[in-house]
């Protein structure tokens, strides 16, 4: 991808807290930008000795974790209008998220 000027990768696919979730990672420890299009992903309940979650839970948990550092979450749509605009999509730090959760759980 380098040898291609590539600097930005889009994720999409099944299963958020997976394989589009090691790919992120490792996406942007080798220096890419990612971007994560919550619409175009999926993930599946769980249920063992840790608890239960369901795959509406784990997939905004992720989205929200990947949000905050690893990549811009957007929608399809929005992705698309970024790339007719050139406007770069909304990206986070792990500070400023949690600011606001703090905020918000003071208020």
């Amino acid at each position: 991808m380098r040898a291609n000027a590539i600097d930005t990768i889009t994720v999409v696919g099944y299963m958020t807290h997976n394989c589009d979730l090691s790919t992120v990672i490792h996406a942007v420890h080798m220096g890419f930008a990612v971007e994560f299009l919550s619409d175009a992903t999926g993930s599946v309940p769980y249920a063992n000795s840790a608890g239960y979650a369901s795959a509406e839970d784990i997939h905004r948990v992720v989205t929200i974790i990947l949000q905050s550092r690893f990549a811009a979450v957007l929608k399809t749509a929005e992705w698309i209008d970024c790339l007719k605009t050139g406007t770069l999509p909304e990206r986070d730090t792990i500070d400023a998220s949690n600011q606001r959760a703090l905020a918000r759980n003071a208020a």
